[in-house]
């Protein structure tokens, strides 16, 4: 089976490269490359990208500007991409040792699966400890129609002609757009599997600040999810 790794990226020269080199080390022993969809960055990030060229042959680096958001680079990065299977990672996590081939492996099995989420590498230990990801024993789940269990955007697997079939990500969501999709995938007929052996090692926002303003976010989408599929209403445009 044939892979295709996808990475977003806006403004990510802090991180990339640690993303590349993990990415580096994955072995697989089918066709596999890896496309890194730039949604706009105006830093270094490009050129961090052509270094790896050498390293990773099977590297490309396409254009996903045009909509800010993760969702509109994945989708760009999908629709540039060649595999039978589509595995999405964010430029600011990095994936752990044999990441690929468990991702990979259980493809085989299955149409759309989720790696473990690990907060202990790349965060302070305090902060690791006291934001324990539920992601790291099992699915997250939602308590509000549709039950669904969910994934976060970073280490999700997926059949290419399923990610079609759906729609892809909805890009006028700049919060928990990995949720919904997650959900309309598992609706239209495809459960989510996870992958314990896949372990992509997540990076947090640095400061407690930017910490507080994301999970307010997610709070906030978690709600206007819970009126789009319990009661249908539609959720603000970006």
């Amino acid at each position: 089976m044939d892979l295709s790794v996808i990475v977003p990226c806006r403004n990510a020269e802090r991180t990339i490269g640690a993303q590349l080199e993990a990415l580096c080390r994955q072995a697989w022993p089918g066709l596999w490359e890896v496309v890194v969809a730039d949604n706009g960055s105006n830093d270094r990030s490009r050129a961090i990208v052509e270094r790896f060229a050498r390293r990773l042959p099977a590297l490309r680096c396409v254009d996903a500007s045009g909509r800010l958001g993760a969702a509109r680079a994945r989708n760009v990065g999908a629709k540039a991409a060649r595999g039978e299977a589509l595995i999405f990672c964010d430029a600011d996590d990095e994936a752990g040792a044999g990441w690929l081939a468990a991702m990979a492996q259980a493809l085989r099995a299955a149409d759309f699966v989720a790696n473990r989420i690990d907060l202990e590498k790349l965060n302070p230990a305090a902060v690791a400890r006291n934001l324990k990801h539920v992601q790291g024993r099992g699915l997250q789940r939602v308590a509000y129609p549709p039950y669904l269990p969910h994934a976060g955007g970073s280490g999700l697997g997926i059949k290419r002609a399923i990610h079609f079939a759906v729609g892809g990500f909805d890009e006028t969501l700049p919060y928990l757009e990995d949720t919904d999709y997650c959900f309309r995938v598992q609706l239209a007929g495809w459960p989510l599997e996870f992958v314990p052996e896949a372990v992509m090692h997540v990076r947090l926002a640095p400061h407690a600040k930017a910490l507080f303003h994301q999970a307010r976010m997610w709070a906030q989408y978690n709600v206007l999810m819970s009126k789009r599929y319990g009661s249908g209403a539609r959720l603000p445009r970006a």
